[in-house]
């Protein structure tokens, strides 16, 4: 079967085996261990929050189901029905299955774990199952119901992302919940958390007892490196064996260092299909700001030199982006009109609606001039690299941009705050997409600020709203067609390019393989032969 990846995220893996001695820094041939950097500590590892590693939780947490390219599978759920009407989801739980503390994973423990998420409602917005759930009804000691408000097509989707439907033992709870933190991390998954070092490193150690089989791969440290030349100089003097991007895009090496790494000839490459897109976010609620026309937000688009940045910037690794969704994502290919690499048009647009060049090259327009702000991730080179071409590219049709690098955490922020102009950032990838992306447009956390200050906001949510409760396949398609329409014509999520996930691996690293989502890799699959 044809494998379908989303949007991208040029996420950069690298892995050479060299060897790990008992003491951190020392390295011995023929350890059984992975170290990958990192330019983020793992942070907090609540799975019922947003402030960890996702890669780092894919390794500790699991879901009920899976989310894999032949589609939803059984997970720590063993099967499932759903009632009649669609509202009521009936789990049959797997009985062979502890949390790493040794506390039995059964239905009571899926209640308390649910139920916690609930608690913290405002949090979880983003995700419209959080605001279907009525209840969670423990039937037997493995069995148990998902009550929902009403039909919600997404509902096993959503249940298989990384974070927050996923389930951490009762014993870590504090006073029965985790929305204000937890006593400990103890899941299901492959690998356990042991010691961590705050800003230095993180060790997981192989689940001896995991119902799934125990991991050949016996240690993963997770080492906190500044990205880019360290990173670089760290694999060549063999203290890490892996390094990947953050889980925000920010590529840890370029691609210069990484063909380094490929050409000595000891290493295999993978690459996935294309699993996200990397695009430009256009705040349209910034009325004190040119970024609020639409005709400034085609210019934008049209100037931006897409071959130039995927051939030359990213040296092939990732494509041309034309849409908010690659053709591969479901309910995403249809006819929407192309915007290409054309400068005049950028020009006439601006000209056309009252943007006059000044004196110094820059447009006005009553009293105003034709500049704003783009913020990139300052732990990416590729960002920064491609911001720089962007503000020469925009400078060449009278519009000055200023760029600022910042923390991801810092521009996470503001897309939640709305203190942007324009910012990178992707859309979330084939286990999300297009359901969460398009269900964050009405998110304060996330896109609100992108979509609200369009004419058709209000049509465009009432449309989202309906597109998540229909369970006419047919109208499904005509909504998403309709919403995707509404987006592309307003121009707020102004595309670059479809990413995908690069690994570079010793050849005698067995079982590398890919998942649904941008984030993580299945290292309980892998072996060091």
């Amino acid at each position: 079967m044809k494998k379908k990846w989303t949007l991208s995220v040029f996420i950069l893996m690298v892995m050479i085996l060299t060897a790990c001695s008992t003491t951190e820094g020392e390295k011995d041939k023929g350890t059984n261990e992975l170290v990958y950097a990192t330019a983020k500590d793992i942070n907090d590892m609540n799975p019922h929050l947003y402030t960890g590693s996702m890669a780092a939780q894919g390794k500790v947490y699991e879901s009920l189901v899976e989310n894999t390219e032949e589609g939803i599978k059984p997970l720590l759920a063993e099967s499932w029905e759903i009632s009649d009407d669609g509202k009521v989801y009936t789990f049959h739980l797997r009985q062979d299955v502890t949390f790493h503390d040794g506390e039995p994973f059964n239905a009571e423990a899926v209640k308390k774990n649910i139920d916690a998420v609930q608690r913290n409602a405002e949090k979880h917005a983003w995700i419209k199952l959080s605001t279907k759930i009525e209840e969670v009804q423990v039937i037997n000691e493995h069995t148990v119901a998902l009550v929902l408000s009403e039909p919600y097509y997404p509902t096993l989707t959503e249940l298989s992302m990384t974070r927050p439907y996923v389930f951490l033992s009762p014993n870590d709870f504090k006073d029965g919940d985790t929305k204000d933190g937890v006593r400990g991390y103890h899941g299901t998954g492959p690998y356990i958390l042991g010691e961590h070092k705050v800003d230095e490193f993180a060790r997981f150690e192989a689940n001896e007892d995991y119902w799934g089989g125990k991991p050949s791969i016996k240690t993963i440290t997770a080492k906190v490196l500044p990205a880019g030349e360290t990173t670089f100089l760290a694999l060549q003097k063999g203290e890490v064996n892996f390094a990947f991007t953050d889980d925000r895009g920010a590529d840890s090496l370029n691609v210069e260092a990484m063909n380094q790494l490929v050409d000595s000839g000891d290493y295999q490459v993978e690459r996935s299909e294309a699993m996200n897109t990397k695009m430009i976010v256009a705040n349209s609620s910034k009325t004190d700001s040119p970024v609020t026309e639409t005709s400034v937000r085609e210019a934008i688009w049209y100037a931006i030199d897409r071959k130039t940045i995927s051939e030359d910037i990213l040296d092939g690794t990732e494509t041309e982006a034309h849409t908010l969704f690659s053709s591969n994502v479901l309910y995403a290919d249809i006819d929407l009109k192309k915007r290409d690499y054309d400068v005049n048009k950028a020009k006439t647009l601006l000209q056309e609606s009252g943007w006059e060049i000044g004196e110094d090259g820059v447009r006005e327009k009553d009293g105003r001039p034709l500049a704003m702000k783009l913020y990139y991730d300052v732990n990416s080179p590729s960002q920064k690299t491609e911001a720089e071409f962007i503000q020469s590219s925009l400078k060449k049709i009278g519009l000055s941009l200023e760029i600022k690098g910042e923390e991801s955490t810092s521009i996470a922020s503001r897309r939640s705050s709305g203190e942007y102009e324009l910012l990178f950032n992707q859309t979330w990838g084939l286990a999300y997409d297009p359901v969460s992306t398009i269900a964050a447009f009405t998110s304060d956390a996330s896109y609100l600020h992108t979509t609200k200050g369009i004419k058709q906001a209000d049509e465009l949510y009432k449309k989202i709203d309906e597109v998540m409760v229909t369970t006419d396949e047919a109208k499904r398609k005509s909504l998403y067609k309709d919403i995707l329409t509404i987006v592309h014509e307003e121009a707020v999520f102004i595309p670059i390019s479809n990413g995908r996930m690069t690994v570079v691996a010793p050849k005698d690293l067995e079982g590398l393989a890919f998942k649904q989502t941008q984030f993580e890799l299945p290292f309980e699959q892998m072996r060091l032969q």
